[in-house]
């Protein structure tokens, strides 16, 4: 994989921007702000803004936009809504960022097919009030307001993962430009296929380093006759872990079921004004037939109880669970809450379900040891936990107590045969820990395929692979 220099020139930053603003006009974009804001402010690295940033609004545009900074040899930063937490649009080489917010329609809906078609400018909560009167809707719900071509490119997984699965399993084929202008579908909408390579997974969590997604097929699902919900308290974070592996073992079809420890519950108590038992809790969802989710239910109160929880408080009314469900989605916002003027850092690990109780106490001994502020809440049905420390940038020794806790947090998982990052993706500061994670073959494989991609290094450079 070519190593790449570090920016280019003024003057070939003033040749590429003339050959872009002669093509794209005032959809190209040089303001400090707008190229400010198109870097990264959400992760431990500091923001490395663009050279410019161009506004797609269609597959043709990324395909000259692509061939024009190839010309000039000028990285490319794929930008969707700028949600995610790794630095992954960071321009490290400077260069250009393609924003596809203004690619946002649903093209298709296949109602029989259980399928549709969109571009990836388009939000998931925007997708799923189209489709409200279809009597479907898309699954996947990261919590933040992502774009569809960003959760593809991440391989975003969220609190439905359990039962509707990830991006992975939730995307049946995709249209990308790769690094020489081509355009690729990988897939047609069939639900299955056995001819040639699986590129369709290959580029969904490639974070916009093999090919610029312009065009995705999502697979939906029909929306649930019934919905139940409900909130349940332990007395410590092994009891809760030990109640979702005895529901995941027995076979229970949960929607969702999520964990929060003591200190996350009151971050939402302050910031959702709920009035929540400040102890480690479970947020737990159905989905079937009234009878079906009043059964499950009580199956699950049932484990709960063997494990010392409860009680499962059902939120009966659809603004009851929505105001619960709203109140796990403003975690991130909520955890402010509990060290006002401190920046947060979200990160996350992955598990074998069977080692998360052994995985989350640990890291909540290491906070404590530590001193730290970093509330845990996390997908536990796929052993998938976050954790947010909450860190005083001015303060060197707090920095440093804050990475290290966070580079334990990641060998700790993949000790315990888990992986550095459940759904957050690589982008730059996991990039250490994949080459832990992976032998050295596997390295070398995954760098052949990014040289086959895009041999020139022009591809969201600096990203998932050390150069």
């Amino acid at each position: 994989m070519r190593r790449r220099a570090d920016h280019l020139s003024p003057a070939a930053v003033e040749a590429l921007n003339a050959a872009l603003a002669a093509r794209f006009g005032n959809r190209l974009v040089t303001s400090e702000a707008v190229r400010v804001q198109h870097g990264h402010t959400l992760t431990w690295v500091a923001n490395a803004p663009p050279d410019a940033v161009i506004f797609a609004e269609n597959t043709q545009d990324v395909v000259d936009a692509v061939r024009i900074c190839a010309e000039h040899d000028a990285p490319i930063i794929p930008f969707g809504a700028g949600t995610s937490l790794e630095g992954h649009v960071n321009a490290l080489h400077g260069g250009v960022s393609i924003d596809m917010s203004r690619m946002d329609r649903l093209l298709a809906v296949h109602a029989e097919d259980l399928d549709c078609v969109v571009e990836p400018g388009l939000h998931r909560i925007a997708l799923n009030e189209q489709l409200r009167d279809t009597g479907l809707f898309f699954p996947i719900d990261p919590g933040a307001d992502a774009s569809i071509g960003g959760m593809t490119a991440t391989r975003a997984s969220g609190t439905n993962a359990v039962r509707y699965g990830t991006m992975k399993d939730n995307v049946l084929s995709l249209v990308a430009v790769t690094a020489d202008g081509s355009i690729v579908r990988t897939a047609s909408r069939a639900k299955k296929s056995s001819a040639g390579y699986d590129l369709t997974r290959l580029f969904v969590g490639s974070e916009g380093t093999l090919g610029i997604i312009t065009e995705i097929t999502l697979r939906l699902h029909g929306i649930p006759e019934a919905i139940s919900a409900g909130h349940c308290p332990f007395k410590d974070v092994r009891s809760a872990c030990d109640a979702v592996i005895a529901t995941i073992q027995s076979g229970l079809p949960v929607a969702r079921i999520e964990l929060l420890d003591a200190m996350q519950v009151k971050a939402c108590n302050n910031y959702s004004k709920l009035s929540l038992p400040e102890t480690p809790m479970l947020f737990v969802e159905f989905h079937g037939t009234s009878a079906g989710v009043a059964e499950q239910s009580q199956r699950f109160g049932d484990i709960a109880a063997e494990f010392g929880g409860g009680p499962f408080v059902w939120a009966t009314r659809p603004e009851e669970r929505s105001r619960l469900w709203q109140a796990r989605h403003d975690v991130y916002w909520a955890s402010f809450t509990l060290r006002p003027g401190a920046r947060l850092f979200a990160t996350d690990v992955c598990v074998p379900i069977s080692r998360l109780a052994d995985c989350v106490e640990a890291t909540q001994r290491d906070i404590a040891e530590t001193g730290l502020v970093a509330p845990i809440v996390g997908h536990v049905g796929d052993g998938n936990f976050h954790v947010s420390p909450l860190v005083d940038m001015d303060d060197p020794a707090d920095v440093a107590r804050a990475e290290a806790f966070s580079s334990r947090l990641v060998r700790r998982a993949l000790a315990m045969d888990g992986t550095c990052t459940g759904e957050h993706g690589v982008g730059q500061k996991k990039i250490p820990y994949v080459e832990e994670e992976y032998p050295a073959a596997t390295l070398d494989l995954m760098r052949r395929i990014k040289q086959a991609f895009d041999p020139a290094n022009l591809l969201n450079p600096g990203k998932i692979l050390r150069q």
